[in-house]
Formats: C-alpha cells, structure tokens, sequence
C-alpha cells in the first residue's frame, strides 16, 4: 500500500485536530490583547475580588474623615483648613504611627487657619502631605510653610480604568520632570514602618525586609488588595465633627497610620471591585493601598509563558480527547476541560496570582467548538465512505455477473455435451475441453482485472511496472476482438501505430483497449467499420485512437459516459447486454497509468474514444 493512501486512511482525522492547540492559542493571545479582551479579564478579576476576598487581618490604619458633618460645622470648603487643624491637635496625643493628609494645600488660606494649621503641623509626627501632577508637568504641591513640617510629600494619582471607571491598580511613583515621588499611602508605610527604599527594580521595590512586586517599569503600578469589609462597609473612619462631639475617639488612632481626607461622596471619589457601581472616596483606597502594603499581601500576575502554556495544554487535550475518543465520553471529558479552564483562575486567584481569564477560557471552548465539528464531519466522511464501499461492493457483483456470464456459460454448455454424449469423437471432446480451458483462463483473468482496479481505485494496491510495445499489445487486442466483429460483418482496421513502449500493467492497459474494441462493434451496425490508429504527443506522449461508424452520442450523454452503471439511451434502445461499468473501469485504468481519456461523438455518425498515454522513459 501507498505510504500516501496509509497516512490519509489512518492520520487525517488527527491532523485537524493536531493544528488545534496552536490555532486556539493564537486566537486567544490575539483576543486578550484587544481591548474587548482585557475588559473581559477585568470584569473576571472583579468577579474573583468579590468571590475570594481575602481573610480578614487587624487593620493597621484608620481614616480621620472630612464628612458632610464636618464640613457643615466648619462653614463648608472655606474651613477644611481649620477643621484639619483641630482634627490633627485632637488625635496627636494618641501619638498615631504616622498622617498622611490627602488634602492639596498649595494656596495660602486665611492668616490665622494657616497659623493654627501650621502648629498643628509641628505637632503631628510623620507627617505625610500631598502632592498631584499638573499638566504642565509639574507639581502642584504644599506651600513652603507647610511643607517644612512633612517628612514625605507623596503623590495622590488615582490609577482607575478608562472603560469602567474601577480603580483596581495605583501607580506608586510618578514623575514630573525629573522629580519622582512615592504615592502618598506607600509614604506613609515607609513613615510608620521606619524604612527607605534599598533597591528599585524595573518590576520590584524593595524597602528593607518587604519585597513589593510591581507590574510596570516606570510607574511601579501595584494592584489593590482591598480589606473583605469594603464589601458592606466603609472603611474604619472617626470624623472631625464625631471627635469635636466625643474626644475620647482619639483613641482609635493610637499607634495607627492615619488617612485625613475627604469622605463626601460628590468630591473625589472612585469605584472598586467591590464597589458594584457605587462610588468609594479617593481616601479609602488610599488606605486599602496601605493595607496591601503593611500586610504583604501582594497579587501578582501569571506569568505570559505560563498563561500560554495553559491554553496550549487545554487545547492540546481536548484534541487528544476527540482524537482517540468518541460519543458521549468525549463530549463529558471536554465539558470538564472548560470548566478546568474557569477553575485555573480562580485556583490562582487564591494563591494571590492573577491569571488572564480569556486565553484559557477561549482556547478551551474554541477547541472543543472546531474539534467537536471536526470530529462531526468526520464521522460523516466516515460515513459516506463506508456507504461508498457498500456501493462499490454492490456494483462489483453486477459487474462480476455481468461480465462473467459469457465464459460460465460457455463453459457450462460445454461440460454439458461432455456429459450427455459418451459417445461424442475424440476430436469434438478435445475441442470442447480447449473450449473450456480457455475459457476458465479468461474467466480467472476477467477476475484478476476487476480486482486490481478495484484495489488500485482505493489505493489498497501498487500498480506493477512492466515495460511493453503499445503496437503489439494493440494487434493482440484487435485479434481477439476479430471474431466478435465477424459476427456483424463489422472489421476492425488498424491504420497506423505509434512506435515505442509504455509502462505499467500491461493486463489493465490491454483490458481497456479490448474494451473500447468490444463496445465499437456492440453499438455499430452490421456491415460497418472500427478503425485503429494513433500517433505521437507532444514530448514523451503517444495517442490511441479507436473510432466507430456507430449509435454515437450527444454531448449531454458524452458528459456522463464514464459514469459507473451510466448507458445511454441509444445503447439501451439497441438491444445489446450491459451494465455501463465497463467505460468506468477504463477511465481508472487509464488514469492510473498518467494519462487521459476524451470522447468525440455525434448522433448516427459513431464516436471515436482517444487515449493520450506517457511513453515509457
């Protein structure tokens, strides 16, 4: 068997399916890097915050609100300057960890609120001010006065996703200039931690024994791990007016970094994770930032090598499951293959890795869509294949009854009169047995032919490689076909031959031409002539003709002759036995050989079959 037939019979099944890791993978990289793709991460991720929060820890930090309350006690935005001051003085005798106050001061305010400002400044320890990035690039910064007090002055840009307003990341450095600055809540870690900044990696921070990994170069971008609680609540807050009213809440702040800020919904406020639509104030995600920092808790994505490797695994196995499984198994096995793909998320998600939604997900159901497709149509060709071989088999035993009728026949009637007369002349006994002989021989050769087409159609067989003059072959097969032509008065002339060889099976090769010899003179009239001839191609071509003064064709009917079981009209009005196989037969043969078969007829004026074969090199 061809090694060609083997691999299409047996791989072609698996070679789909063996392409699908790579084309699922491609598709899904390509996707995730889309716009429409990392929404779909983001909204995962946001899915993921709210499904596994973290487990809750002793907060480190409180906020010292600037609420609706205050500001109405304190005669609205033109007294946040002397509500801070009294906030500050209030709880400095708790002796906080450290303040950071996210409050811009750049302008002077009134003489006396920045005079009591001021001393509330002096007496604040670690005091962290804040700072914001103009477009100008520069900083619009504290005032001189105020700024002498701070230890840090850090920056408050708020990081937040420009398709959704959610601020998941923040930026802990920026630079204006050639200026950079810490954000204002990891200033306030480095204050209450006592700690500095040793090394500062493209991707990593590191401030004496904490380690905080990063997902930029340039602006340090962390993601937010935010306290579970914010799932129902606010963040741990006292308010000015709240200690105005009770003083002794002061000692909530004891040994905590302090947030002062703005809690007033309408001004300087954000969304969550946890958010679901509802706005948080700027200062709490602030403080959840500081939170993530104090308690170590950082998230880190996957890595790009290890998110690929996934979706081609995930690919790869669902090929292997449609590739060597079937029916309901395969279809159970690639449902849990999805859902593996939603499980690796959220089994990352709980070791703090943030693994890319999409790619697995999309690989897993884009392999599992084309492979069970695939698989559907290849059950189909299996299908129709094997109808195919049940019609090839049906038509084989027409086509043996059809054409081995003559040779049983001859040999019946012939064993017959070798029964029925003993007293038959030795001469007339041996005849009838030469009869017999022959046609027992034929009969085996008729066999033999059919079934080496038929093993060569289906690429089951090598044709054999026999060298062989075409003029002798030709004469052989008019020869034999002389005596059926005798019958109707019908003569088989050859005019001229080409000379040279052929190559190939030189049994298939003499079957077709007896062949187109046979049906010349079935459909020609009595008294008529089949007129053999040929000459060389082009290159190494030669070409055969058989013409006929016959029944002919139409062109509709020549478009259809070599149809299996096809007979035309004119063929099964004239009486004579077929079954239309025989012009199929030769075309395969030919074929098989390299070359080709035309047909040139018309209606009463008989029709002449031309075979354009390769000389053998």
């Amino acid at each position: 068997m061809k090694l060609s037939a083997l691999w299409r019979r047996r791989n072609s099944r698996y070679l789909v399916l063996a392409i699908l890791p790579a084309i699922a993978v491609c598709f899904a990289i390509v996707l995730d890097d889309l716009s429409f793709g990392q929404e779909f991460d983001k909204y995962a991720y946001d899915f993921l915050v709210r499904l596994e929060p973290p487990a809750p820890w002793p907060l480190s930090s409180i906020i010292l609100a600037i609420d609706d309350q205050t500001l109405t006690n304190y005669g609205g935005q033109s007294g946040i300057r002397d509500a801070l001051a009294d906030g500050l003085e209030k709880i400095a005798p708790a002796k906080p960890a450290a303040v950071a106050v996210d409050v811009i001061l750049a302008d002077p305010g009134s003489a006396e609120s920045d005079r009591n400002l001021e001393r509330a400044f002096s007496e604040t320890h670690n005091l962290v001010l804040a700072s914001y990035v103009l477009r100008n690039n520069t900083w619009n910064e504290p005032i001189a006065r105020f700024r002498k007090y701070a230890v840090y002055v850090g920056q408050v840009h708020a990081e937040f996703d420009r398709y959704d307003a959610v601020s998941r990341t923040l930026p802990l450095a920026k630079v204006a200039g050639i200026d950079q600055r810490w954000a204002l809540a990891f200033d306030a870690f480095l204050a209450a931690k006592g700690l500095h900044v040793d090394l500062q990696s493209p991707y990593d921070i590191v401030a004496g024994p904490v380690t905080i990994p990063t997902m930029d170069g340039e602006e340090h971008t962390i993601r937010i791990r935010y306290p579970p609680f914010l799932k129902t609540g606010p963040f741990p807050q006292v308010s000015i007016a709240e200690l105005d009213h009770d003083p002794g809440l002061a000692r909530q702040f004891a040994h905590k970094a302090v947030f002062v800020g703005e809690t007033v919904q309408a001004r300087d406020s954000w969304t969550t994770p946890y958010s679901n639509g509802n706005s948080t104030p700027g200062i709490e995600i602030n403080a959840s930032l500081y939170e993530t920092l104090a308690g170590g808790s950082f998230l880190v994505d996957a890595s790009s090598l290890a998110v690929v490797a996934a979706a081609f695994a995930l690919s790869l196995a669902t090929s292997l499951i449609y590739g060597w499984g079937s029916g309901w198994i395969s279809n159970a096995l690639a449902a849990c293959l999805v859902v593996v793909s939603q499980a690796i998320p959220m089994f990352a998600f709980a070791h703090s890795v943030v693994w890319p939604w999409l790619p697995g997900t999309f690989a897993a159901i884009f392999s599992v869509a084309i492979a069970a497709t695939s698989r559907h149509f290849m059950v189909r060709r299996d299908l129709v294949q094997a109808e195919r071989q049940r019609t090839r088999y049906q038509q084989a035993m027409q086509f043996v009854t059809h054409e081995m009728r003559t040779p049983l026949t001859a040999i019946q009637g012939s064993s017959e009169l070798i029964g029925r007369y003993a007293s038959m002349p030795e001469a007339k006994r041996k005849q009838m047995a030469d009869l017999i002989n022959s046609e027992s021989k034929r009969l085996a050769r008729m066999i033999e032919t059919f079934l080496s087409v038929e093993r060569l159609s289906a690429g089951q067989m090598e044709m054999k490689q026999e060298r062989f003059a075409l003029a002798e072959l030709v004469e052989r097969c008019c020869d034999r076909a002389r005596p059926y032509g005798d019958r109707k008065q019908i003569g088989i002339d050859i005019v001229k031959l080409p000379e040279g060889d052929l190559s190939g099976d030189r049994e298939l090769m003499e079957y077709a031409v007896y062949n187109l010899l046979t049906n010349a003179v079935k459909y020609s009239p009595p008294q008529t002539r089949v007129k053999v001839f040929g000459e060389d191609e082009r290159g190494d071509g030669v070409r055969l003709c058989v013409e006929d003064q016959g029944i002919g064709m139409d062109k509709k009917e020549v478009s259809r002759i070599f149809e299996k079981f096809y007979r035309t009209k004119r063929a099964e009005q004239s009486g004579e036995a077929g079954t239309g196989i025989g012009l199929s037969i030769v075309e395969q043969i030919v074929t098989q050989h390299g070359g080709s078969i035309h047909v040139e007829s018309e209606p009463g004026k008989g029709s002449r079959f031309t075979l354009i074969l390769k000389r053998a090199s």
